[in-house]
């Protein structure tokens, strides 16, 4: 169900380093921090070893941590990303096509630069259509999640009791959402279409959660299907 093909931008750190960064970036908003434990238990590596990229993180700026209390002890050293360790992650030509964006918006209005925006997702759904036909529930998820992952929205789908969550970790297009935020609508509406089902969003990275994530309902006969079934 979750896909583990999430990547650095070109250039960014490689190996348990990237891996760490990685599960950071992937740290359920709710929590927000990993502990060392927390990531050496993820990762499968030794706790030396963690403590030992993270203090290199730590020098290049990429993570940052805070003193919390969990339990009795003393307080654990819980990490996240800093806003240079954000930026690793795949922002798709921002700034060329913000750019381009302003200069429809001025020339033709801002509806036009939405819609071009919006055209993008068309484009995508279109081109999942033959493979979305027929599909289950759960292949759908599979093939819009890994479609929106390779655009760089670090995008995975979990099974919940009432049906599925699909999750964005990064948003490739931020500084773009952010001077049009229309297009988060845009995305919804997307996943909705090729997934066939109700989805809602109920957290946004722009509104300063740590990631895009919706609540997916398919209809009964349409259901994800659980291992027992």
């Amino acid at each position: 169900m979750l896909h583990h093909d999430l990547q650095l931008a070109a250039g960014g750190p490689k190996g348990t380093r990237a891996a760490i960064l990685i599960e950071l970036k992937r740290a359920p908003a709710a929590a927000g921090r990993l502990t060392a434990a927390d990531l050496a238990e993820r990762l499968n590596v030794s706790l030396n070893a963690v403590r030992h990229h993270l203090k290199e993180l730590e020098s290049e700026q990429l993570v940052e941590y805070d003193r919390e209390r969990r339990g009795v002890g003393a307080p654990a050293f819980a990490y996240r990303l800093t806003e240079r360790g954000e930026a690793l992650f795949p922002r798709r030509y921002q700034g060329t096509l913000l750019q381009l964006l302003d200069q429809v918006a001025q020339r033709d209005g801002r509806d036009a630069a939405v819609s071009m925006l919006e055209s993008q997702f068309e484009t995508i759904a279109e081109r999942l259509k033959p493979e979305l036909t027929h599909a289950s529930a759960e292949h759908r998820l599979e093939i819009v999640s890994r479609a929106m992952a390779h655009e760089g929205f670090m995008t995975e789908w979990r099974q919940t009791p009432d049906s599925a969550d699909v999750v964005s970790h990064n948003c490739a297009l931020l500084a773009v959402a952010e001077r049009f935020p229309e297009i988060c609508d845009a995305e919804r509406r997307f996943l909705s279409r090729t997934l066939d089902a109700s989805v809602d969003r109920v957290s946004h990275i722009l509104n300063g959660c740590g990631a895009c994530e919706y609540s997916v309902r398919f209809r009964e006969s349409g259901a994800v299907r659980t291992k027992e079934t």
